[in-house]
């Protein structure tokens, strides 16, 4: 083997909950892994200032804090983190294949993907400004410091339907903003919505600006059909037009849905590919949460585990 082919047992791309888990456990296992934290070590949460719904914080911690204490563990245990990013895979036959943005080659008995997804965006300057100030794009994560408060929430699909239902249980007034005449939720959904009293749709609405210097005060508006401006007072703003799962360098080797999730195999982390593990928001569009990420890359650890006693790599 040439001298330039870096050979491993248990290769983690991608960091956050659900890698940094998987590290954790292999790493105690003696799978000796190797983590590649891709362009955003610790994912999602290094943009998330309080966690308040993670087990073991009572008091709640900041995301970056978080993440920080993650990677800390999984050093402590031996894993090697290196902050670049995988651009290549090859699945081709039992030894994967994967390569580092620098170009080094590294053949892995075992690979566990971690790469997470990332919310849309509507692409406004003050959606950037206020991000974590007001602005959220998950109600889940975000809603409790909102309650009593009127938020508004923006699309029209199913992640919409259900982030404004949930708000609707913690404030006095949601407002839906939804840019066509109608939404894409499924009927259901839709049902649900139209029946919560609290519930406001705003049609043929499009988001101009979110308004506020150092939180979130108020969202300007345009109707699209009537051609007019309207302020809307909110204190809170959740951006809920999708998540696009960071899958598109595995596209060609492991099997995908519709949307880019990466499928597994029933109650398992195992895709298509023998010794291939998918883990975290990568592979799951309905939790989403921290927690769930870090059970699932527990989960592809010990397959990983399992699949090397088997083929008798352990």
């Amino acid at each position: 083997m040439a001298e330039n082919i870096e050979k491993v047992k248990c290769l983690i791309i991608g960091s956050g909950p659900a890698g940094y888990t998987a590290a954790v456990y292999a790493a105690r296992a003696n799978l000796d892994p190797i983590l590649y934290t891709g362009s955003e070590p610790g994912g999602q949460l290094m943009i998330t200032t309080d966690v308040e719904n993670y087990p073991g914080y009572p008091e709640g911690i900041m995301g970056p804090q978080m993440m920080d204490d993650f990677r800390k563990q999984a050093e402590r245990f031996g894993t090697d983190i290196r902050y670049e990013m995988i651009t290549k895979v090859d699945f081709t036959g039992p030894i994967h294949k994967a390569w580092t943005e620098a170009g080094a080659e590294i053949h892995a008995d075992t690979i566990v993907i971690s790469t997470g997804a990332s919310a849309k965006w509507l692409g406004l300057e003050s959606e950037q400004q206020l991000m974590n100030k007001g602005v959220s794009a998950c109600a889940v994560c975000d809603g409790f410091f909102y309650r009593g408060k009127e938020v508004a929430v923006v699309g029209g699909g199913d992640t919409a339907a259900e982030e404004a239902l949930y708000l609707s249980k913690l404030c006095p007034q949601v407002h839906l903003l939804v840019r066509r005449d109608e939404m894409r939720a499924s009927a259901i959904m839709q049902e649900r919505v139209l029946k919560t009293e609290n519930i406001i749709v705003h049609w043929n609405t499009e988001t101009k600006e979110i308004q506020g210097d150092d939180s979130v005060e108020s969202v300007k508006v345009f109707n699209n059909k009537t051609n007019e401006e309207s302020v809307i007072d909110v204190k809170g703003f959740f951006v809920a037009i999708g998540h696009k799962p960071n899958t598109d360098i595995f596209k060609d080797w492991i099997d995908l849905d519709d949307t880019g999730y990466i499928i597994t195999k029933g109650k398992s982390t195992q895709t298509n590919r023998e010794g291939v593990f998918a883990s975290g928001d990568a592979q799951d569009n309905i939790y989403r949460q921290a927690v769930t990420a870090a059970g699932t890359g527990c989960m592809a650890a010990l397959d990983a585990e399992r699949y090397l006693t088997e083929k008798g790599i352990i």
